[in-house]
């Protein structure tokens, strides 16, 4: 003991003894120990909050190791292809050039007499093939949609005028988003699957690319529309005329396609013409429409014929030295997004048109443009080289297209010597990239052996034709030029194979960190048993020093290495990432060597059934077809446990108990049921799904009808969500006002929103602009976030537990016959004279968990449903409702343990062994299922295009960091992010608080009785009515003995309650981690798979993402929000 307590203890008996009477004696002695009890309450909450400190630490530590191994892996996977700082001359061709043409002239033409002076290039954002050709019945599609008929000068002008205009399929290279593909139609290469995560923010291409071309040679290049041309050509444009706008507000579909129309059609006048060289027009209408409406819609037809008109435009005012080229970037799905590689998603349209007549067809039967885009189609990067060669441009360096033949056939169809000197350029020129690509690579000859074959057959024939050029026929120069055309085939056929090469070691290290990682999960369950706090301190001391000295040495190292240039065997990235993996793998070993405890085996049929749940699903990712119909093996899962719930509800002990446990088991089940009516089928499973989260499978915007999901939401979700908490008497305090008014103002204007929504879809207020009707969305959209985040977080963080004060009188016991089955735990019966009312403490057996699931269940719901279409709310409310009956379900299969008492072992105060696992692993586990389920059932899939970007300006006009990328991680993983932080509420959620003074179980009052039902015994009063006090010989009383045991025993209690909240975290993200782990060894072993990047790379991104978000929530929400839980208690009742 330390002067300080000893010095206080004898003040207490000193002023104790010099007391001139026993009243002042006991006030004395009561003022002392109060101020001992504030002070010891403040020790223990500190105590507490430094223990609660060490494991979030702890846990943090545990999802750093989840990060290195996820990219290490991903560096190793998604690999990025060299980039050459190389650019093409005009004054250095790739090859000799013919002796009649003058070398390296802007004027006349770097590499090729150029053909147009000028060039207006339109890009159609997402306007796919069939948008611009006749629509023809079919058995299967007998009548047009919106999307038919609705662009006709394309078609139009390429059949009539021939000579003038080329209507072809453009077929761009996955990933399709418009940020990768801008850099495939300006630099002529092969994307890389990880460019798709870039499209919110991009980066300037460093590479040689046609802008640059165009700025060297001195030609003004004007931009219009589309801002992510800004982010990729930086300084590339005239200042004077550019306009960029936002490209990423899906909501609006006119601003940008007017404001291009605004500046483009003046430029166009005669009297402009000497401001500019290029224009490069970026209109958006049609994608957002898609992405809005879908393509089926009405809004689709009007913007397709609002570009028709443009065209029209265009061409009338276009002059005779100028190239009109009209394209697409990628296509839409049937929903209207895109991102990934189905066929409507890559097929885009190319339009040429010139009113000189310099095009031309090879054949008679290419008059008419093909009918569909699997005829004659075109490789976008294609346009590099040709429009370079059009305009006299050298072509760009690491281009891989060639030209597209209507272009330089000529007229007539028949200038195969022209089409010939383009090939012969454009491969001579891939060669070069060629050489200089596998000197910095160091890649062997032998993988590019065909292509060199092809390449040197073509050049000495070109060198003999040359040598005697006007005895060479057409049919030479016919097939010289079909010769060149098969190395470029060739050779780009090669570049995908190549660059589709895996570092091997990158991806076994990142396998390696997570099967490490998932083991130290299983070791942790093993080791968190009971009062596990202390053993915490362990991997969170020098452990976490040595984790985080690797990761910072490794940093540093890769920063000198490119600093400072230190020659050194191994890359910088090398370097950093082998000391990632020395960290995560010594951490985990020292992490399990710390633990003492063994892991056991499953024991139980409940503890059976949920490990072959995990790893059934986990096997069945390395099948397409299993991953493909996920959402319904889900399904399957959750209503096995249903049903099972249901059976071993009938063999619980008394007839309420089984009534209770049916009731709540169906309600899960019929919650996952109705949940599952709202779904989103990818394209794998039509025709045999059928879509119903929007509209039709055509549409990206909800059905009137489907409105009503959201009052029904509205109205009836406060009232369930208050029926469990009635059920323990904790409907009290300050949850009539958050749950009774806040809550449900709440749910009311989020179904307000999405009802001003269709409204303005619909157009149904005529005399109110989409303008006003925005602004309004977004104040109510604003409004209940605000809602939430102040009065929602305000109340969790500042109410008192959910308890409540009343009187009871007990019943005549003994003339009551005791019901059956409660015979032994009836109280004994009470004497007439001795009845009287008794008080009584309401929401005692829910203490803890009506205050935590608050937090996730209601506070955390309310932005979750804002960011929800209808259907998507319906889903997420019915996934609560089934939350809260699982955990009505839990309570009454296992057994609440009981409180550890002073100087008891914890291990005899933890659950029982044969419920220890069960309880413990099924909330977390189902949770888990629950959260993937509700993924799929909130209109997502395991693709790129099922992302819901409008939700990103639900609350906003523009994109706005990082609210708006959070907006969409709120909409994408609201399933994750809600299940995730629901998971202490399985260890909180009826665990009753123990009381140390005179108390006693009140059935029939719903709570605790805390005054004794007899009179109290006089001879402990004097005669004053006042308690004796024994003072012993240090000056301590009984009283004080018995509150410090008392204290010690609440510690004890909160320490194996952090435990088991921490248990379950651990036990919830094991399911996370080893469908992380499934799905990046199935994605690395399949990686030559036909259905790698459309099947199993998105599930791997997936569940990689699932993963640190869960981890993440859980973290902060969960285990972070459980301190403010059992703050509220101790603050009242002590700590």
């Amino acid at each position: 003991m330390d002067d300080g307590a000893i010095a206080a203890k004898y003040a207490l008996a000193r002023r104790i003894v010099t007391a001139k009477s026993l009243q002042e004696q006991n006030d004395v002695l009561s003022a002392g120990l109060n101020e001992q009890t504030r002070k010891h309450n403040k020790l223990k909450q500190a105590r507490f909050n430094a223990s609660h400190g060490r494991v979030l630490g702890f846990l943090s530590l545990l999802t750093v190791l989840h990060v290195i191994g996820i990219y290490l892996f991903t560096k190793g996977f998604l690999l990025t292809r060299l980039v050459l700082d190389d650019k093409s001359d005009c004054a250095s061709p790739p090859t000799s050039l013919d002796n009649d043409y003058m070398l390296g002239s802007h004027a006349q033409g770097c590499w090729h007499p150029k053909t147009f002076e000028k060039a207006v290039v339109i890009i159609i954002d997402a306007l796919r093939y069939d948008f611009t050709v006749p629509f023809v019945s079919s058995p299967g599609n007998p009548q047009p949609h919106h999307y038919h008929n609705g662009i006709t000068a394309l078609y139009e002008t390429a059949v009539e005028q021939p000579n003038n205009a080329f209507l072809r399929p453009f077929i761009a290279d996955p990933p399709t988003t418009t940020l990768v593909r801008l850099k495939g139609l300006t630099t002529g290469t092969l994307p890389t699957f990880l460019d798709a995560g870039s499209n919110f923010a991009g980066t300037a291409i460093d590479e040689d690319n046609i802008v640059g071309q165009l700025n060297a040679a001195g030609r003004r290049v004007v931009h219009l529309g589309d801002d992510t041309w800004q982010a990729l050509f930086p300084d590339s444009f005239d200042k004077n005329f550019t306009r960029a706008y936002d490209s990423f507000n899906v909501w609006d579909l006119h601003s940008v396609d007017n404001g291009v129309n605004e500046h483009l059609m003046p430029l166009l006048q005669p009297g402009n013409s000497s401001k500019w060289d290029v224009i490069i027009g970026h209109y958006l209408g049609v994608d957002h429409a898609g992405h809005r409406y879908g393509p089926d819609h009405p809004a689709m037809a009007a913007k397709l014929k609002q570009m028709d008109t443009v065209v029209r435009d265009i061409i009338r005012l276009l002059d005779d030295d100028t190239l009109l080229v009209i394209m697409g970037d990628h296509g839409m799905d049937g929903k209207g997004d895109h991102g990934g590689e189905s066929d409507d998603e890559v097929q885009a349209a190319l339009w040429m048109y010139s009113k000189q007549p310099v095009f031309g067809r090879s054949r008679k039967e290419f008059a008419t443009p093909p009918a569909t885009a699997k005829e004659r189609p075109v490789n976008q990067i294609d346009l590099v080289p040709t429009l370079s060669l059009l305009l006299g441009l050298p072509i760009p360096f690491n281009n891989l297209g060639g030209p597209i033949e209507e272009a330089f056939i000529g007229k007539t169809g028949g200038d195969y010597a022209n089409l010939a000197a383009v090939n012969h350029l454009t491969a001579s020129q891939i060669w070069r990239y060629q050489l200089a690509y596998a000197s910095f690579s160091k890649r062997d000859v032998t993988t590019t052996a065909r292509s060199a074959e092809l390449f040197a057959k073509a050049t000495l024939s070109w060198v003999g034709y040359v040598g005697g050029y006007k005895n060479a026929s057409q049919a030479d120069w016919h097939s010289l030029a079909e010769t060149f055309a098969a190395y470029q085939a060739s050779n780009l056929a090669t570049c995908k194979a190549l660059w589709a090469r895996f570092d091997l070691v990158s991806i076994g290290a990142g396998v390696v960190v997570l099967l490490l990682t998932l083991m130290t999960f299983i070791n942790l369950i093993g080791a968190l048993q009971g009062d596990s706090i202390a053993w915490i301190r362990e991997p969170t001391g020098p452990g976490a020093l040595l984790l985080l000295s690797f990761c910072v040495a490794g940093f540093s190292l890769s920063q000198m290495q490119e600093k400072l240039t230190i020659d050194w065997p191994l890359s910088p990235s090398t370097s950093f990432r082998i000391f990632l993996f020395l960290a995560a793998i010594f951490y985990c070993f020292h992490t399990m060597s710390k633990s003492t405890q063994s892991v056991s085996l499953p024991k139980s049929a409940w503890s059976w059934m949920l490990v072959l749940f995990v790893l059934l699903q986990s096997a069945g990712f390395g099948s397409n077809s299993f991953t493909i119909w996920e959402d319904e093996i889900l399904l399957l899962f959750l209503s096995t446990a249903g049903i099972l719930f249901i059976a071993q509800s009938l063999r619980l002990q008394t007839a309420e108990q089984r009534r209770h446990g049916i009731w709540h088991s169906v309600i899960f089940l019929v919650a996952i049921r109705v949940a599952a009516m709202s779904r989103l089928c990818r394209e794998e499973q039509m025709p045999w799904g059928r879509s119903t989260y929007y509209a039709s499978a055509t549409s990206s915007t909800s059905a009137p009808w489907q409105l009503a999901v959201s009052w029904v939401v509205a109205l009836v979700l406060p009232d369930a969500i208050k029926s469990y908490y009635t059920l323990t008497h904790s409907y009290q305090g300050s949850l009539p006002i958050w749950l009774g008014v806040a809550f449900r103002i709440s749910i009311l204007l989020i179904a307000v929103f999405w009802t001003l929504d269709a409204a303005d879809d619909g157009e149904w207020f005529v005399g109110i602009s989409k303008e006003t009707l925005k602004t309004v969305r977004m104040y109510v959209a604003q409004f209940v976030l605000c809602l939430a985040a102040g009065a929602g977080t305000a109340t969790f963080a500042y109410m008192s537990p959910c308890i409540g004060i009343s009187t009871w009188t007990p019943p005549n016991r003994s003339a009551v016959t005791p019901a059956k089955g409660l015979s032994k735990k009836s109280p004994e019966p009470v004497p007439e004279a001795q009845r009287r009312p008794q008080i009584v403490v309401q929401g005692t057996k829910n203490l803890y968990g009506s205050h935590y699931a608050t937090l996730p269940l209601t506070v955390l719901l309310i932005p979750l449903l804002l960011v929800q279409k209808p259907m998507g709310q319906g889903a997420l409310a019915l996934v609560v409702v089934a939350i809260f009956s699982m955990l009505e379900v839990i309570h009454l299969l296992s057994e609440t343990p009981s409180p550890p008492k002073a100087g008891q072992s914890t291990a005899k105060s933890a659950r029982p062994h044969n419920t220890a696992n069960t309880t413990t692993a099924l909330g977390p586990v189902l949770l888990a299922l629950l959260g993937h389920f509700a993924y799929f059932k909130t209109g997502h899939q395991a693709t790129l295009a099922s992302l819901q970007w409008d939700s990103a300006f639900i609350p906003l006009r523009t994109i706005r960091y990082p609210w708006s990328p959070l907006l969409v991680i709120m909409n994408t993983f609201a399933g994750p992010i809600l299940c995730a932080a629901a998971v202490p509420a399985t260890v909180l959620w009826r665990r009753p608080y123990s009381f140390k003074a005179d108390t006693e179980d009140a059935p029939d009052a719903g709570g605790v009785v805390i005054s004794p039902p007899s009179s109290p015994n006089k001879s402990a009063l004097n005669q004053n009515g006042s308690s004796k006090v024994q003072v012993s010989s240090n000056g301590a009383s009984d009283a004080a003995q018995d509150q410090k045991q008392q204290v010690d025993s609440r510690e004890m209690e909160r320490n194996y309650l952090l435990t088991e909240v921490t248990r379950a975290h651990i036990t919830h993200i094991l399911v996370y981690a080893t469908y992380s782990l499934a799905t990046t060894v199935l994605a690395g072993h399949l990686r030559r798979h036909l259905m790698l990047y459309r099947v199993f790379c998105p599930r791997w991104m997936l569940g990689s993402a699932m993963l640190i978000i869960a981890e993440v929530v859980g973290i902060l929400v969960g285990v972070g929000g459980t301190r403010w839980t059992v703050g509220s208690v101790g603050g009242l009742f002590g700590w």
